[in-house]
């Protein structure tokens, strides 16, 4: 059993297949998913969506690529979207100074705002952070009771040591079974097991073998997993058990 805890069925490219897509993602063995919002608009595509499945939950919030300014004006909304209990976290939200689409004061008031949401309705925070490790862990300093995962994590041993040294999860994806990764699939066995989810990031970063599929999807977690099972010496029966358990409990998905 697997929980693909961060993917994107509200995008077209999945949500014009979904009732196939969760068809072969049952099949695979990946019982549960969590869709992550991007936008607000997004963000209610993403309630109404779980709203009619069972096995599917989210998280709601502005992407650090997508906030523009008059979402500074529009934080209340986020506050009413995280209400239905579909919504088990706050995010995507963080920092990206990679693409650098938004300016990064206004990237940095909008994650605030976002944490300080999260931090008044008790719930946890998935975290975007792209060449921003160190100003993500300032911020997230002010909010010491909020639990994250730090999602897609691509970033060196040292940024790995860090973020689990807080007692936050780190989320791998496909880039981790990408053949130049070396270093990446190393954290990724090294990362302590409690804190270790698995997650697609689809339709984005389909993992190798499945990279000839342009469009990723939850099903092709199980690539994901069985390598980092396999750097851990693991059975990737061992490895769903400890994720999902992991993703009940950050979560709180019983």
């Amino acid at each position: 059993m697997l929980i693909d805890t961060h993917c994107h069925l509200t995008d077209p490219r999945l949500f014009s297949q979904l009732p196939d897509v969760l068809a072969r993602a049952h099949q695979a063995g990946v019982t549960r998913i969590i869709t992550i919002g991007t936008d607000l608009a997004d963000d209610q595509a993403a309630i109404e969506l779980c709203t009619n499945h069972s096995d599917l939950r989210c998280a709601v919030g502005i992407h650090p690529n997508y906030v523009t300014p008059d979402d500074r004006h529009r934080v209340d909304e986020l506050r009413q979207l995280i209400q239905p209990s579909v919504v088990l976290a706050v995010g995507e939200m963080g920092l990206d100074y990679h693409y650098d689409r938004a300016p990064r004061p206004l990237q940095q008031q909008l994650f605030q705002a976002q944490l300080a949401i999260a931090q008044q309705a008790g719930k946890p925070v998935v975290i975007h952070c792209r060449q921003a490790v160190d100003d993500t862990l300032a911020m997230l300093n002010e909010f010491s009771d909020v639990r994250a995962v730090f999602h897609c994590f691509t970033g060196t041993f040292a940024e790995a040591g860090r973020i689990a040294d807080r007692g936050y999860l780190i989320g791998f994806t496909g880039p981790v079974t990408f053949k130049r990764n070396d270093e990446l699939r190393a954290i990724a066995a090294a990362v302590p097991l409690d804190q270790l989810l698995v997650e697609t990031d689809a339709p984005y970063l389909s993992p190798e073998p499945m990279r000839k599929h342009k469009t990723n999807e939850p099903a092709f977690v199980v690539h994901t997993a069985a390598m980092i099972a396999q750097q851990r010496n693991i059975s990737l029966e061992q490895l769903g058990q400890a994720t999902t358990a992991n993703a009940q409990r950050f979560f709180a998905w019983p």
